[in-house]
């Protein structure tokens, strides 16, 4: 996996959801995220890098759970002609799917959407 490709995705999470600086962005120890470039979109936005310990799992049980997901119920049964078409089916999975509609068990069984609103509205009574 290149950097470029996670540099791109978290590009891609900043404007759908605009975070505020101080974020905690959690990964594996993958060379991509270890990366100047990933390190230094980190560092322009405010976000603090946090990466798993070696070999603890756990660390990312959030992730593991997302991508076992993604194989389960979007890729394990397509066949893509192009690098392109595969890129372009699972992002609409996760803008379409993922984050807009299906229960999430990590946030009480609420869409991503629905969660947020109800924590912005919980630190605005804070």
């Amino acid at each position: 996996m290149k950097a470029r490709l996670v540099c791109d995705a978290l590009r891609m999470a900043i404007w759908q959801r605009r975070p505020r600086a101080g974020l905690i962005v959690h990964s594996d120890r993958g060379s991509q995220y270890a990366s100047k470039a990933y390190s230094s979109l980190l560092k322009a936005h405010g976000f603090i890098g946090s990466m798993s310990r070696l070999g603890d799992r756990w660390d990312n049980a959030v992730a593991e759970s997302f991508f076992e997901s993604l194989k389960q119920e979007r890729c394990q049964w397509r066949n893509y002609q192009t690098r392109y078409a595969a890129q372009q089916d699972v992002l609409q999975y996760i803008a379409m799917f993922y984050n807009s509609h299906r229960l999430h068990s990590y946030l009480g069984y609420k869409i991503p959407s629905q969660y947020e609103a109800e924590a912005a509205k919980m630190r605005k009574i804070a």
